[in-house]
């Protein structure tokens, strides 16, 4: 058994480092603001709670796994709120471009 959770846990490590890599680049590839924002928060959480479970499964038994749980959670909860301040400061900044955004949800309605 003990060694089924440590290929499970070398497996999330590894996928979960693979997942934060590939969020990497695409803050570098990206264009704008906007994309740059999705690939630093979606995938780069998803990848280190995968690292996290995966160092939990390694640990166990240790008692710094609590730490590692806290760290998950700290992120899970503010990951949300920055890319929402930093989705409205570029929304704000690039709104004059041609082309950025096809529909504008922000913008009140036009009256005929």
């Amino acid at each position: 058994m003990s060694t089924v959770l440590n290929v499970v846990g070398a497996t999330l490590m590894l996928c979960g480092s693979l997942l934060a890599l590939t969020a990497a680049i695409a803050i570098v590839r990206f264009p704008d603001t906007l994309r740059r924002m999705h690939a630093a928060t979606k995938p780069q959480v998803v990848g280190l709670i995968m690292v996290l479970a995966g160092a939990v499964l390694e640990l166990r038994g240790n008692v710094d796994i609590w730490m590692l749980i806290l760290v998950g959670i700290f992120t899970l909860f503010t990951a949300p709120v920055i890319a929402h301040s930093v989705g409205r400061v570029a929304y704000r900044e690039q709104r004059d471009q041609d082309g950025l955004l096809m529909i504008n949800e922000l913008e009140p309605p036009e009256r005929p």
